[in-house]
């Protein structure tokens, strides 16, 4: 069993007076306007200031290029104000009840591919679950859910063995779901018929998805035991899905240049996420991390949805829009992961992500109008080489002069909205992972410069967004990489 040593040793993580800290820095965080606003300025200016007088031959290409991102843009900052009405009302709501204990069973599921590499960060992450969470859920449980035969069963055994509250779940070899799912989601899958058999597909009982390298804070567990004791309380209006916010602490970094271009996902949760998933309609997806369901819910659903499956937590999304409408929610409890080791790793997971995405926009089991949205990003994604200010610059030099007037004026505000908004996700989601890491704040050079690699940023999201797409439409068998998970 896990003994109160081990959990101390869990809690260091933060440790008593880090876990203070953290605790004052978040309760004063929400996301700023005023880089948002100072960008959008100062961009309006300069656009204004270098048009041309007449429009050049990419004039009609730009205009269309360099406005697409607009409504995505426009759904960001609803989300950013979302973000922060909803911190200010949970904050006047549970001001001086200190600590939330619900009595609703919470059961965080765990699947992981089990190699020797990937066993620290599963490690460091478990302990997280048992320090953190059972001081707000009473009836909770983690289910590590792995497959038979994996390389590094015999220590997620013994990590198993370690406390009661955990439970190891061996995927068999010869299961196969009806549908023939793969991969991750097969084991999502697995896990979620056993819950079914073992009658534990009930109203009071929350399913926490994570992944094998993100861990939990004290603020995690509070904000998601604040969350099941509101629907408790909810009655008919109750709400049965919620996300909250992916960070990347710094100290799990193993390659600076890469956690810098990982600052835009911390952001995404804090804007399009929060405008989606926090009105009730998560048609913008969600990720597989600090996902919470309600267990009666999931088993309606299920993880079942084929081999093609690349992307289930999206998929479970949209298939929730069409089920339950209005039934999601956002909280602002962080999950704490890992950005990739290393470039390749960086491409291999964007390219994943939009080869499955587009997937999902031509699945025609799925509603329509639930597509719309999701093929909207995924285009504007995949389109992300050409959009680039560096790429459109050079192109414009070499082919057609130095004038990148759009065909109007009229759409510069709209530029230049797109643009600002780039800038405050970048600096945003680095203030976001700066908070939560050693210290509580930016260093003096990366706020600078994760502003001057935006442009190197779009190219590494573009290209593998393009390269994921062109896999799709090839029609190549897809495969589930797993990167290595930094510990």
């Amino acid at each position: 069993m896990l003994s109160t040593g081990q959990v101390r040793v869990a809690r260091t993580l933060f440790g008593p007076q880090k876990a203070g800290e953290l605790h004052r820095r978040l309760a004063r965080w929400k996301p700023a306007y005023w880089p948002l606003v100072l960008s959008y300025l100062v961009i309006l200016a300069s656009d204004a200031w270098f048009a041309g007088p007449e429009a050049g031959a990419l004039a009609w290409p730009l205009t269309i290029v360099w406005s697409w991102q607009i409504f995505n843009t426009l759904s960001g900052i609803y989300g950013v104000r979302r973000t922060r009405k909803a911190l200010r009302e949970s904050e006047a709501r549970w001001s001086g009840h200190g600590l939330t204990r619900s009595q609703d069973s919470l059961i965080v599921v765990v699947p992981t591919i089990g190699r020797h590499d990937i066993y620290p960060a599963l490690e460091r992450s478990v302990l997280s679950y048992i320090a953190y969470l059972s001081r707000c859920f009473p009836r909770l449980r983690i289910d590590i859910v792995v497959d038979e035969g994996c390389e590094a069963a015999g220590r997620i055994a013994k990590l198993a063995a370690r406390s009661d509250l955990i439970r190891l779940v061996t995927v068999p070899k010869q299961y196969h779901t009806p549908n023939g799912t793969r991969f991750k989601a097969r084991a999502a899958h697995y896990s979620h018929e056993l819950r079914i058999r073992e009658n534990e597909a009930n109203d009071d009982v929350w399913v926490l998805h994570m992944d094998d390298d993100t861990g939990v804070g004290p603020d995690t567990a509070l904000a998601v035991a604040r969350f099941v004791e509101e629907q408790s309380q909810a009655g008919p209006d109750a709400k049965h899905l919620a996300q909250g916010i992916l960070t990347y602490p710094r100290e799990y970094a193993v390659n600076r240049f890469i956690w810098l271009a990982d600052s835009i996902r911390p952001a995404e949760d804090v804007g399009r996420f929060s405008a989606w998933t926090g009105s009730g309609t998560p048609r913008a997806g969600v990720h597989g991390e600090l996902l919470l369901v309600r267990a009666s819910v999931e088993a309606t659903i299920g993880w079942d949805f084929g081999p093609g499956s690349l992307v289930e937590d999206a998929q479970f999304a949209l298939i929730f829009c069409s089920r339950y409408k209005g039934r999601s929610a956002w909280f602002g409890g962080r999950c704490y992961g890992a950005s990739p080791s290393s470039l390749r790793d960086f491409f291999r997971q964007r390219e994943r992500w939009s080869w499955g995405l587009a997937g999902l926009v031509f699945n025609r089991s799925l509603q329509l109008r639930n597509r719309l949205l999701l093929g909207y990003s995924v285009m504007a994604w995949t389109l992300g080489p050409i959009q680039n200010v560096g790429v459109v610059l050079l192109v414009s030099f070499l082919v057609a002069g130095s004038n990148t007037s759009p065909a109007t004026l009229f759409i510069i505000p709209f530029w230049a909205l797109n643009m600002a908004y780039t800038i405050w996700m970048y600096w945003e989601g680095l203030r976001i992972n700066a908070v939560v890491s050693g210290g509580g704040r930016r260093r003096w050079w990366e706020a600078l410069a994760v502003i001057l690699l935006i442009p190197f940023f779009g190219v590494m999201e573009g290209i593998p967004g393009m390269w994921g797409f062109w896999k799709f439409a090839r029609r190549v068998e897809n495969k589930f990489k797993v990167i290595a998970k930094p510990s």
